[in-house]
């Protein structure tokens, strides 16, 4: 939706003024993003009570149902509501497959694993932009979401559940997750978990789904569909990259804090040099967006490992999806106010850039807060 959404607000609403263009475009975001956080919590929670692998099933269902749906949307208040659920699908899917296979592995490579399976979004980022190119509109290219529709199917009969939850499941139906997310051994990895993965999360969401916007805006009266579609896909490559090498990269740097140093500090150096020195287009920026990416996919893949070993079995889904989703509930509002706040701060470069400040955040609490064994 983030590449698509110019032309699609246009194709529902006809010719409307930039300032309703927007306005719009900052609901549909901004409505994606609150389904997803409020996906990540009740998925992980139907995880603890029903099963990983029910759960992973269903919330991929979701997302490619809903994603499919869009393909049918006659007003941008249908395609508000279907990104909506596809939000809360894919905020499902990714707690519940980060819990599942991290049980699944033994710990030694776990971090490789999860590091790899961390790729997959930023795979999701590189097929956006390429079905950009491929696709002749937005309504054939969201047909996509019979894909993952299929893959939940077929899933039934070939995902196996996971051997740690079904050990503790007797134990588990008879507990409150809330009453122990909130007990003192708990709290304090929960505030660690938080505050580290929302202040990354924001600043990601700040990008990704602004940056088409923002390549059109310096290419003015010009067409910029290629521009678009290449920057999405640069910044899923990047993604794809830093995902891949995150487990490898941890071990070989020193571990989490090191690496979310780096990657907090490259992130807010990245952005400044994105949105304030570029004023218009050259082929600087995509090596720019590229960096960026891959910071952004180590960091992912670094902390879906670790965050979840925060956390008993009993409570580990429901606690990993409260620490990945409660910063949803600040990055839909950032999404929602860099539409919003377009015109006040000059430009989308400069709306952008107040919020990429989350990243000075993100690194002070990983310099503050002290490195958790993992169990």
């Amino acid at each position: 939706m983030s590449v698509y959404l110019p032309v699609a607000v246009k194709d529902l609403q006809g010719n409307v003024s930039e300032e309703e263009l927007n306005r719009i475009g900052a609901y549909i975001n901004s409505l994606f993003i609150f389904g997803w956080m409020f996906g990540g919590i009740t998925w992980g929670f139907i995880g603890d009570r029903n099963g990983r692998t029910r759960s992973v099933i269903y919330s991929t269902a979701c997302f490619g149902l809903f994603t499919l749906l869009t393909s049918f949307s006659s007003s941008w208040l249908w395609v508000s509501a279907c990104r909506f659920m596809s939000g809360f699908g894919v905020g499902g899917v990714l707690v519940t497959t980060v819990i599942l296979i991290s049980e699944i592995w033994d710990e030694k490579k776990r971090a490789v694993i999860l590091g790899i399976l961390s790729i997959a979004f930023p795979v999701g980022i590189f097929s956006a932009g390429l079905i950009n190119n491929l696709a002749p509109g937005w309504r054939q290219a969201f047909l996509i979401g019979a894909v993952p529709l299929f893959l939940a199917i077929i899933s039934i009969w070939l995902l196996p559940e996971s051997a740690s939850w079904k050990k503790d499941q007797p134990i588990i139906s008879k507990q409150s997750e809330w009453k122990l997310l909130v007990l003192p051994e708990n709290r304090k990895n929960i505030a660690l978990g938080t505050v580290i993965f929302g202040s990354m999360l924001i600043g990601l969401w700040a990008i990704f789904a602004w940056l088409p916007t923002w390549m059109q805006e310096i290419l003015p009266g010009k067409d910029a569909q290629t521009e678009r579609g290449m920057s999405m896909m640069f910044l899923g490559g990047g993604g794809l990259l830093g995902g891949f090498i995150s487990g490898w990269f941890a071990k070989a740097i020193g571990g989490l804090k090191r690496t979310m140093i780096l990657c907090f500090a490259g992130c807010f150096v990245l952005a400044f040099s994105l949105f304030k020195l570029n004023h218009s287009f050259s082929p600087v920026i995509y090596v720019e967006i590229v960096l960026v990416a891959l910071l952004f996919g180590i960091s992912q893949g670094v902390l879906s490992a670790f965050i979840p070993q925060l956390f008993p079995v009993n409570i580990r889904a429901a606690a990993t999806g409260f620490c990945f989703n409660i910063g949803r509930l600040f990055t839909a509002t950032v999404v929602f106010f860099i539409g919003a706040l377009e015109s006040f701060a000059g430009g989308y470069g400069n709306a952008i850039f107040m919020f990429s400040f989350v990243f000075l955040a993100g690194l002070l609490a990983i310099l503050f807060f002290k490195e958790r064994k993992t169990v």
